[in-house]
């Protein structure tokens, strides 16, 4: 008796943990329980191509700082709404709920760029380097945005000024970053400022 109730048990195990497997990444990615991909960094690629086209090649600039030149994004339309709602999001990375942004758009205070969770690099044009980061995570998570997930490995989502995304692992970061300072400096971006956009804390 003892060895068929071993079998059930055996079987039973091997048909229900498999279901209990399935069933927890089916209700993990159902209600986004990691909250991944809340800040499509591709849509917000796709909203400066837009600005460019309405503004003659120009991209955002104020010269309160980078952060109030992302919330013209928001004020336009360009990511959606213009409350801030869901387009917020759009403007900031993985894990900020976008209150300094919010309060921004009531009061039209300048924004610290240390309170930006991305970094947008201003005094470019549609005409520059297509391969410039334009707009990137100022840290990694894991999974990046997109496939964000406890285990998943140190990621940061990267919008050129073509409006493509790159996914850079943390490793990658040093070169990319020292590549990306030699494309700013080409484009006319002092030194200065170029290393700047990768320093900032």
């Amino acid at each position: 008796m003892a060895t068929r109730r071993t079998k059930w048990f055996l079987w039973g195990s091997l048909i229900l943990i498999p279901l209990v497997v399935v069933s927890a990444f089916i209700c993990m990615a159902v209600f986004n329980v990691f909250h991944a991909h809340e800040h499509c960094i591709k849509q917000t690629g796709l909203a400066f191509r837009m600005y460019a086209d309405d503004h003659g090649g120009s991209l955002p600039s104020d010269s309160k700082g980078f952060g109030n030149a992302l919330l013209l994004l928001v004020i336009g339309g360009y990511l959606g709404d213009t409350n801030g709602t869901y387009s917020i999001a759009l403007i900031t990375g993985p894990g900020d709920d976008g209150a300094v942004f919010r309060e921004a758009l009531k009061t039209s205070a300048p924004i610290p760029e240390a309170k930006c969770s991305r970094v947008y690099v201003q005094g470019l044009s549609e005409k520059s380097d297509p391969q410039i980061a334009l707009f990137f995570d100022k840290k990694s998570c894991p999974g990046g945005d997109h496939f964000r997930r406890p285990w998943g490995p140190l990621l940061r989502e990267v919008c050129l000024l073509d409006g493509s995304m790159q996914i850079i692992a943390e490793k990658d970061w040093p070169a990319f970053s020292s590549n990306q300072v030699e494309l700013l400096v080409h484009a006319g971006i002092t030194r200065e400022t170029a290393q700047h956009y990768y320093k900032i804390p």
